[in-house]
């Protein structure tokens, strides 16, 4: 049974009227019949969601909190998690507080918690020097780095991209890619000839011609992190970046497109076009003025995520990249939110149907370690290029093991899509009932998002959500984003959307 409290005001103090699943999803006949999915229940999991304290968060998060505030800021902490009691789709607090998780660790949570796979795997005594010691991958791999490559990043790397880098986060991940492309755009401007004695003097005092000026075409409204280059490239969030120096480098408007998609064609294709035309002229206007820095690359996310789920089509990305090799740079997809299989595809972008795949995809959450496969020119002819201490980190591989092995057996990518099409519908069935509530409801496999009238809504609505049982996070100015792991199934759909329902109605 799932308990749950009504709201008594816009704050996290709840009432004592319990209310079980069977009597929240009474109304929803529609949903009475759930969609097999080839996934099997996840051991052990528990019912649903229950939430037992007054407040959230409870005493015991509310004093640890207070704790590790004398210490570190914790202006972000939801609360604090019980990782051992945590199972599957339901993540359990220190006040035993369970709720059903549809945020999943912001993406990054690849097959729900305490995942029997993941702890044999990290269980398993072969693995155990691996957890011993944290090797330098860069100089000092283990006997087993190349196996270990080959049979996870290799096992799933998108076609034409045949190298792979492994990194520590998204943010590494995509300040690496930067510097890829930047190595490789000088390297063909200097006709493959390497770095002069002149470069190699001048840029030690981040001077031309051995520090170029070049920069990365990005969208409005996109996230790629929070190093100095992620966050020039970044748009979303003026508090990412305020206080924080940034490069001269060029934006254009990303498609506000009307969904669904393909029932609004003709408009979407108009704004689509806009877009492109922004995006070649600021790279041919970069090329051509003596007063801007070179693009030398330009980077896409195929799901605008922090900036509020934006959805374009397959053919604004297609011409995307069209664009990109007819201007001579680097086209890179920024897959560290979208890959791993939650759109229903491992990778987003395998969508597009591209007849010359990117130049450089970047990987990091639900992958557990950050990386980036890259075609092979991309690859410094030079050590020491694309370096750090780790170069990731070998458990990180162990995981990612144990996540695609999963992936195939139980197939995972396939319940993605049939319980990502029973959520969509849910949510456009929501959305036709509640119009003054709820709009522009879209996703792709379970990468899904709704939108409320405003910024203060959403808030509360999220507020609401928590308060009974569901762990859940918005994105851009207005939208409720759902990203829960592969093993979340048409039950826990149903779950989810019945609650938020019930909280809609309190709004």
């Amino acid at each position: 049974m799932i308990a749950m409290h009504g709201r008594r005001s816009a704050s996290l103090q709840l009432t004592r009227s319990w209310r079980s699943f069977s009597a929240l999803s009474s109304h929803a006949s529609s949903r009475s019949s759930l969609p097999w999915t080839p996934a099997p229940p996840f051991p052990g999991e528990y019912d649903g969601a229950h939430v037992r304290t007054a407040e959230i968060p409870g005493p015991r998060s509310s004093a640890l909190r207070d704790r590790m505030d004398e210490v570190t800021q914790t202006q972000a902490v939801h609360f604090f998690a019980d990782y051992r009691a945590s199972r599957g789709n339901y993540l359990v607090d220190v006040d035993g507080n369970r709720y059903l998780d549809v945020l999943g660790q912001i993406a990054s949570l690849p097959i729900g918690y305490n995942h029997p796979a993941m702890h044999a795997a990290m269980t398993d005594p072969a693995n155990l020097p691996l957890l011993l010691q944290r090797p330098c991958l860069g100089m000092l791999p283990p006997d087993d780095w190349p196996g270990r490559i080959e049979s996870t990043l290799m096992r799933f790397a998108p076609p034409g991209l045949t190298d792979a880098h492994t990194m520590m986060c998204g943010s590494c991940s995509n300040e690496n890619a930067f510097k890829a492309a930047f190595i490789w755009y000088q390297t063909r401007k200097r006709g493959g000839r390497p770095p002069s004695p002149e470069d190699m003097d001048s840029c030690m005092a981040n001077r031309a011609p051995g520090t170029p000026d070049l920069a990365v075409l990005s969208f409005n409204g996109a996230f790629h992190g929070r190093l100095l280059g992620c966050m020039s490239a970044t748009h979303s969030k003026a508090i990412h970046k305020v206080d924080i120096p940034a490069f001269d480098w060029p934006s254009v408007d990303f498609p506000r497109t009307t969904y669904p998609l393909d029932g609004h064609a003709a408009e979407n294709a108009e704004e689509e076009a806009r877009c492109l035309d922004l995006a070649e002229r600021a790279i041919a206007d970069s090329h051509a003025s003596p007063d801007r820095p070179d693009v030398a690359a330009v980077i896409v996310e195929p799901i605008q995520a922090e900036g509020g789920d934006n959805h374009a089509s397959h053919d604004f990305f297609r011409k995307l990249r069209d664009v990109a090799s007819r201007r001579g740079v680097a086209f890179i997809v920024d897959e560290v939110q979208t890959g791993g299989g939650s759109t229903g595809t491992f990778w987003a972008h395998e969508r597009w149907g591209l007849e010359d795949p990117p130049d450089i995809v970047t990987f990091s959450k639900k992958m557990q370690t950050g990386g980036y496969y890259a075609r092979p020119e991309f690859r410094p002819a030079e050590g020491y290029r694309i370096f750090n201490t780790w170069m990731g980190d070998p458990s990180k591989m162990v995981q990612l093991q144990a996540f695609l092995d999963t992936v195939e057996e139980d197939g995972l990518l396939e319940n993605t899509r049939i319980t990502g099409e029973y959520l969509l519908s849910g949510l456009e069935e929501l959305q036709e009932n509640r119009p003054d509530t709820f709009s522009r409801a879209r996703g792709v496999g379970t990468y899904c998002a709704v939108d409320l009238p405003t910024q203060e809504t959403r808030d509360r609505l999220v507020t609401s959500l928590r308060g009974r049982g569901v762990e859940c996070a918005g994105c851009g100015d207005v939208t409720l984003r759902l990203r829960p792991a592969l093993i979340f199934r048409p039950r826990h759909a149903a779950e989810f959307l019945d609650i938020l329902e019930h909280a809609a109605r309190q709004l």
